[in-house]
């Protein structure tokens, strides 16, 4: 019976971000600069017929957090959200916050939990070098996976060193 043989191993690399990126618009701002500008170098290529861009979002999420408290500010109720878009979100979150019929269930008054909200978002970038690699943001940290060559960590913690909210 044949062995298994290692192949090519790939590493990840993440930056804990000293404070949580501000809010749900700054965080879509920093993942479609990232996609519009292709700050990496990032080149299109094929795959299965399909041509795709250098940089693709491949995935996103925004989770809103509405507490209800009583007159005497006790939470009383807690909402939790999940939408796959900005503005998804935007509109789902000030719907809920308008929705009588859910306050009242709640037995409070509502409010955005913006410290305990989350959002994330996943890139798919190709490397000049013919890596594909990820780029996870969220609001704590920003995670490069499934790279081999340092040049590219190296290319993206420069770029992150340019950006405030990701200091």
């Amino acid at each position: 019976m044949a062995d298994f043989q290692n192949g090519t191993t790939t590493k990840t690399a993440f930056r804990n971000l000293t404070n949580p990126i501000e809010d749900a618009t700054t965080f879509n701002a920093i993942v479609q600069a990232v996609v519009v500008s292709n700050p990496f170098g990032c080149v299109s290529y094929i795959s299965g017929g399909v041509t795709h861009p250098g940089v693709e979002k491949t995935r996103e999420a925004y989770t809103a957090k509405i507490l209800y408290q009583d007159n005497e500010a006790k939470v009383v109720g807690y909402l939790t959200d999940r939408y796959s878009s900005l503005t998804d979100f935007t509109a789902g979150t000030a719907a809920l916050l308008a929705a009588g019929s859910v306050t009242a269930a709640h037995g409070g008054i509502p409010a955005r939990d913006f410290d305990k909200e989350t959002y994330s978002a996943t890139l798919k970038c190709h490397d000049p070098n013919g890596e594909i690699y990820l780029l996870h943001f969220n609001r704590n940290r920003i995670i490069i996976s499934s790279y081999t060559d340092e040049a590219i960590r190296e290319r993206i913690e420069t770029w992150a060193d340019t950006e405030t909210a990701l200091a």
